[in-house]
């Protein structure tokens, strides 16, 4: 098992410029001043997730929440990093995608209770295991012939860190953790709401050629039982910030023209002239457009945000 052709290179360390800031939050906290638990997610995708399982029990802030924003690139202020050193609990990605957190926690307090998602991920390939990792958490689920750090897409795994995000805020408010338990479990039950139109998709077109500009949406083309028959050199240049070679754009082109595939997965948080190019060929064959980001649309929640997608795939393939 491999891991995936890489988080985009752009990738930000955290600058020097804030590192009084984490001098002074080093030892964290487990409440605010006035009592209260308080998560940190990396992203409002997680942040959603977070919410759902606190309820109104705890406070949730996320870092990045523009839907315009890269969250491989992005850049921790000193703020952000004062965020995450206080929190009670952090929740985030892992596996590269929010590097920033660990470069942050890395240096803070090694006792923080976090939750990785990534390290949820069944398949045994964990390329980015730290020791802010819990060696408890466990997670029962399929297996993955490829490993991909765009998690959000794989249920099983958002499941898995759903109930971990219940059990850590149960150990700092053991006399909520029933609340938790069960929040975990009614978010697990619209969970299952978005599998049902991902085995629908799998029932009616299992295996049908499908496109993509970069490889964001694998767990969820996994689940739909799709075939990824984009061109590696394609895909692993655009999700590194580069521009692929004349030979990869042409044969992704050429799938396009000769309607080779039945839809276009298409990442809008990271378009750039060459994937703009490669909608406008598909919208000018016929072949449908699937838009995919990596933070939550305004408005939506995860399930909202999930179920939209999972239904704008299966319309596509009709």
């Amino acid at each position: 098992m491999r891991a995936s052709s890489g988080f985009r290179a752009a990738t930000a360390a955290v600058g020097l410029s804030f590192a009084a800031a984490l001098t002074l939050t080093a030892c964290g906290s487990d409440t605010t001043d006035d009592g209260t638990l308080t998560v940190v997610a990396s992203t409002n995708v997680w942040g959603s997730v977070a919410q759902a399982v606190a309820g109104d029990k705890v406070d949730v802030t996320s870092i990045i929440t523009e839907p315009s924003s890269d969250p491989h690139s992005f850049e921790a202020s000193p703020a952000d990093a004062a965020k995450l050193t206080d929190a009670s609990l952090i929740v985030y990605n892992g596996g590269g995608y929010d590097h920033f957190v660990d470069d942050i926690i890395g240096t803070g307090n090694s006792d923080q209770l976090t939750v990785n998602a990534f390290d949820l991920l069944e398949g045994g390939a964990h390329a980015n295991e730290d020791e802010h990792s819990d060696d408890g958490d466990s997670h029962e689920g399929h297996d993955h012939g490829d490993v991909n750090e765009h998690v959000w897409f794989d249920v099983d795994t958002v499941d898995a860190t759903a109930q971990s995000i219940a059990d850590k805020l149960g150990q700092l408010d053991p006399d909520n953790a029933d609340a938790y338990k069960a929040n975990a479990a009614t978010f697990h039950g619209q969970l299952e709401q978005i599998s049902a139109i991902t085995d629908g998709i799998a029932a009616a077109h299992k295996d049908a050629p499908v496109a993509q500009t970069e490889p964001i949406a694998y767990y969820l083309l996994q689940s739909a039982g799709l075939k990824d028959v984009t061109p590696p050199d394609f895909t692993s240049a655009i999700e590194n910030g580069n521009d692929p070679a004349p030979a990869a754009i042409a044969a992704t082109r050429q799938l396009l023209t000769d309607k080779q595939v039945q839809a276009l997965v298409y990442n809008v948080q990271t378009q750039d002239r060459v994937t703009q190019d490669v909608r406008a060929t598909a919208e000018s064959a016929g072949i449908p457009v699937v838009e995919v980001t990596e933070t939550l649309p305004e408005g939506l929640d995860y399930i909202q945000w999930q179920t939209k997608t999972a239904e704008s795939l299966a319309a596509a393939l009709q």
